[in-house]
């Protein structure tokens, strides 16, 4: 890890992380809301690289960690940090709201650092969802009928048990989300890729 604190610096790497996996597109502008310790702290903690080397899909150990908001923006992409001066909305003193868009479209991650760099994601907005996990990871976002819903549970259940399960609607779509009791593999997800190609691991 590239930082000086696991819940400020690899915590809010995988909090960056997981926006990018939620966007998963190119990225044009990147806004974090800093509440409570995050707000006070992220100047000497490395908060700001840490979220913003993740967007970008490093490693905590990359060694350009530290050059993440530079590097995002010689690439051209707009990069704000706001210290909000209330409470997190979510009960977490470590909490960042991590906003992602480009022409297109954008999403609005809401994450919080829990030490040892383990995250939870509290809030997750996108394309019209607005879905409010457990928080604890892993976690799987899938968009399907819900009569692929079926089949899909049934794979799901092959690799892993299901924790919490939740149902959304925006307009016309659906989507599912699983909170799972371990993480998958690599090919597991893959398999289940392979039904469901609208799928966010998390």
């Amino acid at each position: 890890m590239i930082g000086p604190s696991s819940s400020h610096t690899a915590g809010a790497v995988a909090i960056g992380q997981a926006a990018r996996q939620v966007f998963h597109e190119p990225v044009l502008g990147i806004e974090v809301h800093y509440y409570e310790s995050f707000a006070q702290t992220h100047l000497g903690h490395g908060t700001d690289y840490a979220i913003i080397s993740g967007v970008l899909g490093f490693d905590p150990a990359d060694a350009r960690v530290p050059e993440a908001v530079t590097i995002a923006r010689q690439q051209g992409i707009q990069v704000h940090f706001i210290e909000e001066t209330g409470v997190s909305p979510v009960g977490h003193p470590n909490t960042a709201i991590v906003q992602l868009k480009n022409a297109k479209r954008q999403i609005r991650l809401t994450g919080c650092s829990i030490g040892g760099g383990t995250i939870e994601v509290r809030q997750v907005q996108f394309d019209g969802f607005n879905i409010k996990p457990p928080g604890s990871l892993p976690l799987v976002l899938a968009r399907m009928t819900p009569s692929l819903a079926t089949q899909f549970v049934q794979r799901l259940g092959q690799f892993t048990g299901i924790n919490h399960r939740h149902q959304y609607t925006a307009g016309t779509q659906t989507l599912f989300e699983y909170s799972l009791n371990q993480r998958l593999r690599v090919t597991e997800q893959r398999q289940l890729q392979q039904l469901v190609p609208d799928l966010i691991y998390l």
